[in-house]
């Protein structure tokens, strides 16, 4: 006994070692032996071995019990003491093991995001990569993972592109040319719209850069429904052209009485002399009062379909803009300013800056003679520096990013691609050695930062399905595409103040504030809040609104056309917000299986009583429950059952429960946003060795009142981050 006394004395982490190892024998190894091996894991096996030998599995373990999915329920499971003291020592023990350097991606092409942002910052021209391109491939939950090839076809089309952006930024065509701006036909136009004077009414509001100065038309066509019948003809209406809200055309738009809908819009066309430069085009109607149908109850905000709710007035379907028609010169346009600045004549001088940026690191004489020949042998200086940007946006330099260990340029291409979707300005591309730390809280504040929400978030929290999602309309006859995008602004907004503001990421899960118009406002029942601008507005707790799991946009893209999902919904709650998803290798689908007049709590009940979805459903389906208080498009319903619960048999009543119950242990939904962050910013999976990093990064944002730059400042600022995982980062605190 004095010897045993003496080990435990001089060696207490060797005791605390047995100790777990204990813990681990009492509570896992009836399952997890060499007999069962329940879900393929034989922790009987390793348990005398070195732990950093499998890693990955014990990486595993520590997931399972932080999220106290084990062991199961029913089983022998220890006190919240006993799990703290088991996953502290497991962790640390990880923690100290040495790094095996990860193989990531160092040849990547840019994403569509990436090139959009890239020619906007480059050369100040706004190019629509979502239209000219195919969609990147979608792996680990983001796109920039998988972009590492260039298909032929995909290679036509960025020389289309290129050629069409150098064209546009330098403006030398005098060529006229047709662009045509359609509006979605699920688009209820009876109310103003943002950026359009006061008092008008729907239209659209086409943000187009000039590139010639000079004459231009402008023609207009309305919307029609399946009978190719204009909609929403009840009377005379006046429709405005607008340049930069100067009226430069006004119709009146009738009836045809001879039924010719062609006569009806046909007149809808402007001439006018429009000079160089970006310019807002509106088009747009004047109000005739306050139409209202005679309903028995009050009238639906949409107006867009002919069987249900109809259109009560005209609405544009398409503008067409053609021009120069005669053309005067280029114009003062802001690709021109950056491109020449104060005049410029030399294209080595003009060329320089714009390759330094494009290539994202110091140029030589020999890259700028690559470009040389195309200003040579063209007609003319502008002719020759758009053909060479034109050459330029199709390298491989700018097409690809290439990532050097210890590379400072290649380090701000990394930060600047991961903060900002973009490439990075010249501050960054200047500094030696490079303050990773200081740039990244300096580029939080920059306004480029909301591609964290754009990019980021918007993949995170599936809020790109927004744009797939339509409601059934028999269910949901009220939901339109401007409701859609105020669902997804909202979201967007609280996002953008909790990163721009620097605020506590725990305001996601719980806030009294939140942003709407008034079309949100009324689907929600929120009263006094009038017009088509966002504002910030003071909730109350009977609006039952805030943080994201009371927001419109996750219950839409969490529910089905016809009704609610609990099962989309737990699984959402557990991958994006506790990085503990369960895996669902072909699941039956519940409807066919089970009968449809059933209660859907009765038939997930009956659902959880198949061996093959009992073990993924006993953790997802009480955990949806909770979000049962909002039907299929976010709005609120008091009369539901909203009782839930965990996998470690803790309970709920609804999203107030819920949001509770994640924010008693916060550092669940930090990690699984870490992750989330870590992954989108290194361009691949995460790998066991990647583990101690995560958890360095939460402890350092628990330290600082959990805010949001503290987690982007310790991704930044990890070796794994700057490609030098020689360096430890988690043995040491």
């Amino acid at each position: 006994m004095r010897y045993l006394l003496f080990i435990l004395l001089c060696f207490p982490d060797w005791a605390k070692a047995q100790t777990t190892f204990s813990a681990i024998e009492r509570y896992c190894i009836n399952c997890h032996d060499a007999d069962a091996k329940k879900g393929g894991v034989n922790l009987d096996a390793i348990l005398s071995e070195d732990i950093g030998k499998h890693a990955e599995t014990w990486e595993a373990v520590v997931k399972q019990l932080n999220a106290r999915h084990m062991p199961p329920i029913g089983k022998k499971r220890p006190d919240e003491q006993g799990y703290d003291e088991l996953i502290a020592t497991l962790t640390k023990e990880l923690d100290a093991q040495p790094t095996q350097r990860i193989a990531g991606p160092t040849f990547r092409r840019l994403t569509r995001t990436d090139y959009q942002n890239a020619v906007r910052d480059l050369l100040a021209v706004e190019f629509d990569a979502k239209a000219a391109f195919p969609t990147d491939e979608i792996s680990h939950g983001f796109d920039n993972v998988t972009v590492g090839d260039l298909p032929p076809a995909l290679l036509d089309r960025y020389i289309a592109a290129a050629q069409k952006i150098a064209r546009q930024a330098v403006g030398t065509s005098t060529e006229p040319e047709i662009t045509a701006v359609r509006v979605r036909p699920d688009i209820t136009q009876e109310y103003h719209v943002p950026g359009l004077p006061l008092g008008t009414r729907g239209g659209v509001l086409v943000k187009q850069v000039f590139a010639q100065s000079g004459e231009y038309e402008v023609q207009v066509r309305l919307q029609r429904d399946r009978n190719e019948q204009v909609e929403g003809m009840n009377g005379q209406h006046q429709l405005q052209i607008l340049l930069d809200r100067e009226v430069k055309g006004e119709f009146t738009v009738q009836p045809a009485k001879d039924k010719n809908y062609e006569k009806i819009d046909a007149h809808l066309k402007a001439r006018f002399h429009v000079p160089g430069g970006q310019h807002d085009l509106g088009v747009t109607f004047l109000p005739n009062g306050s139409p209202v149908l005679e309903r028995l109850r009050q009238p639906y905000k949409s107006s867009y379909n002919l069987h249900r709710h109809p259109r009560l007035s005209p609405a544009v379907y398409q503008v067409t803009i053609t021009g120069p028609l005669k053309a005067e010169g280029a114009g003062d346009t802001p690709s021109r300013r950056l491109i020449f600045g104060e005049g410029k004549t030399d294209a080595a001088a003009i060329l320089k800056p714009i390759l330094r940026r494009a290539w994202r690191r110091e140029v030589t004489e020999a890259d700028l003679e690559r470009l040389m020949p195309f200003v040579r042998e063209a007609a003319s200086l502008e002719k020759g520096i758009e053909s060479a940007l034109a050459a330029l946006l199709v390298s491989r330099e700018f097409l690809f990013r290439t990532e050097e260990k210890g590379d400072d340029a290649a380090l701000a291409s990394k930060l600047a691609f991961f903060l900002w979707s973009s490439l990075p300005d010249d501050e960054l591309l200047s500094q030696h050695p490079l303050d990773v730390e200081a740039q990244a809280r300096s580029m939080l504040r920059d306004p480029r930062s909301r591609s964290l929400v754009t990019n980021f978030a918007d993949q995170w929290l599936y809020l790109r399905n927004l744009e797939a999602i339509t409601p059934d309309a028999r269910l949901f006859p009220d939901f339109d595409h401007n409701l859609r995008e105020s669902l997804r602004t909202e979201t967007s907004l609280l996002l953008t103040d909790v990163i721009q503001n620097d605020r506590s990421v725990l305001a996601l899960l719980r806030t009294d504030r939140t942003w709407l118009d008034e079309r949100l406002a009324a689907h929600y029942g929120i009263p006094h809040v009038h017009g088509s601008r966002f504002r910030e507005v003071k909730l109350t707790p009977e609006w039952q609104r805030g943080g994201l799991l009371r927001q419109g946009s996750i219950q839409t893209v969490t529910s089905y056309a016809t009704r609610t999902s609990p099962v989309i919904r737990g699984h959402w709650i557990l991958k994006n917000l506790l990085a503990t998803e369960p895996p669902p290798p072909n699941v039956p689908a519940l409807d066919g299986v089970i009968s449809e007049s059933l209660p859907i709590r009765e038939r997930l009940a009956k659902h959880r009583e198949m061996a093959a979805c009992a073990s993924c459903h006993n953790l997802m389906d009480p955990v949806g429950f909770a979000l049962e208080n909002y039907d299929a498009i976010g709005r609120w319903r008091a009369e539901a059952d909203a009782r839930g619960g965990f996998a470690d048999g803790s309970e709920f009543d609804g999203v107030a429960g819920l949001e509770e119950a994640l924010l008693k242990r916060p550092e669940l939904f930090v990690t699984a946003l870490t992750e989330k962050l870590l992954v989108y910013a290194l361009g691949r999976g995460l790998e066991a060795s990647d583990r101690p990093t995560v958890r360095k990064i939460v402890r350092r944002a628990k330290a600082n009142d959990w805010k949001f730059s503290e987690i982007i400042v310790g991704i930044v600022t990890s070796p794994v981050f700057a490609g030098d995982e020689g360096k430890r980062m988690g043995a040491k605190e």
